[in-house]
């Protein structure tokens, strides 16, 4: 199982090789930036930018070969030194990346897992993945939040022989996405941990993004396992022609979450696995969090992990970056809990719900920005945030960035103090003067918000954990 000539000519038969210079061990590129000594920079034509444009980057950053276009060979020939790299030249860069990445993931054959749904992706594959480690398998896990075609190509590209087991997460904007993903993937068990308003201008209504969504099981069999969110009727009323296993809190589900139970920023539930129950306790008060570890749970069990590992594991703390994370501002001027990776209305919910539930004298502010995404229904959805600010009466200022948070303001609460920027920028100056009394920050919005700098610029750069409250 070598990247080689042979390998090449099987995935790509009217591919060319020039200067047949293959690594030991290769690993795929599409950024020049992130290219490394033995990386394959594949020059791809992007919105803004054309990938050949930085192949000499890319070689200079130690880059042993390139896939190149066709259309583009002169670009290699006046690099100095070129006939000591691997070139390859294609019709179209992108399309021989992804029969690159089909025909390397054809030769494997141990179980493949795909997770994705609305929220919970990301924190789902690492309660997963935090499972398989306590299990001691060795198993490859998908990079960072790398889940979309060319993500998940570069992912599959990583595989090798001696893995047990392949996690990977798999995201989509636009109708048809998710059934060229599963056709690229070949998942043969698939997790959906939820359906929500998300990328409704690119998928339409619930119902449209649910029929999706499910496009995930489209390759599974008889032999394989899905997994839905057995709460959710879009998905635990539906006739799929494989076994599905249902999670959740209803008693209806296989693998169930009871008597959930929220105190000291902790949240506690009885975990039913069938017919077994276990006390577990997580380190965060978000439901979202007991969500997650159900659907770990039940992709675990199903793949052959004892309970107790299972159980173990997903009680151990699970930070994922811009999900619910604490961090210290910097100074000792309090805490700031980063959930700014994405928003919809579920999850912006679900955040002032769990932020609500934190224990602290401290002042709390909420930064909120814009939901992207919701299509012509988004004024609907922000003043539906502004009216479940009422759910946390413990706030004590809301400040708003960007433009359709100007709805969220037209119906929150009666005396809560709200003000609106239209930048994060803007946003930075605002909490500034607040911070003199140690106050507990909120953060959360779309992600082309840009709430992240405001995050960055406010909280320590090393990382360190905030305090307990």
């Amino acid at each position: 199982m070598r990247f080689d000539k042979h390998f090449i000519t099987r995935a790509l038969p009217d591919a060319s090789v020039a200067f047949e210079r293959f690594p030991e061990v290769v690993e795929f590129v599409t950024d020049s930036r992130e290219a490394s000594p033995g990386a394959v920079f594949v020059a791809l034509n992007g919105i803004h930018r054309d990938g050949h444009d930085f192949i000499v980057d890319a070689f200079e950053q130690g880059a042993v070969g390139c896939i190149i276009a066709e259309s583009k060979k002169s670009v290699v020939n006046t690099i100095k030194g070129i006939e000591e790299k691997l070139v390859v030249t294609v019709k179209d860069p992108l399309e021989a990346f992804i029969h690159l990445a089909i025909e390397w993931r054809s030769q494997f054959s141990y179980p493949v897992l795909a997770i994705t749904g609305s929220v919970g992706k990301t924190s789902t594959k690492e309660f997963v993945s935090r499972i398989m480690l306590n299990c001691g398998k060795n198993y490859f896990v998908s990079h960072e939040n790398q889940n979309t075609k060319i993500g998940v190509a570069l992912n599959m590209l990583r595989l090798k022989e001696d893995h047990e087991l392949a996690i990977f997460e798999i995201g989509i904007s636009k109708r048809g996405e998710m059934a060229e993903l599963a056709e690229m993937l070949q998942p043969t068990t698939a997790v959906i941990t939820n359906i929500g308003h998300q990328h409704m201008d690119g998928l339409g209504s619930l119902n449209d993004i649910a029929l999706e969504k499910r496009d995930v099981f489209k390759y599974l069999t008889e032999k394989s396992i899905g997994i839905v969110n057995g709460d959710q009727s879009i998905l635990s009323r539906v006739s799929y022609r494989h076994p599905v296993v249902r999670f959740g809190s209803k008693t209806t589900n296989q693998i169930q979450a009871r008597k959930i139970r929220i105190a000291d920023s902790q949240i506690s539930f009885i975990l039913k696995i069938y017919q077994k129950k276990y006390f577990i306790t997580l380190n965060r008060p978000h439901t979202g969090a007991v969500f997650n570890a159900l659907a770990a749970t039940a992709a675990a069990h199903w793949l052959g992990v004892p309970d107790d590992i299972i159980v173990a594991a997903i009680q151990q703390p699970c930070v994922v970056e811009g999900r619910f994370e604490e961090r210290a501002i910097s100074g000792d001027k309090g805490i700031l809990i980063n959930d700014c990776y994405n928003a919809n209305p579920e999850s912006m919910k679900a955040a002032l719900l769990a932020f609500q539930q934190i224990e602290t004298t401290a002042p709390k502010i909420a930064i909120l920005g814009d939901m992207l995404g919701l299509g012509v229904n988004s004024p609907f959805w922000h003043r539906q945030v502004g009216r479940f600010l009422r759910k946390a009466p413990s706030l004590n200022k809301v400040i708003l960035v960007g433009e359709l948070v100007s709805w969220v303001k037209k119906t929150s609460p009666v005396g809560l103090p709200v003000e609106i920027v239209a930048t994060w920028k803007e946003a930075v100056e605002k909490i500034e003067a607040d911070l003199s009394a140690k106050p507990a920050v909120l953060v959360k919005g779309s992600r082309a918000v840009g709430l992240d700098n405001l995050v960055e610029i406010l909280t320590k750069k090393d990382g360190a954990r905030a305090p307990s409250l």
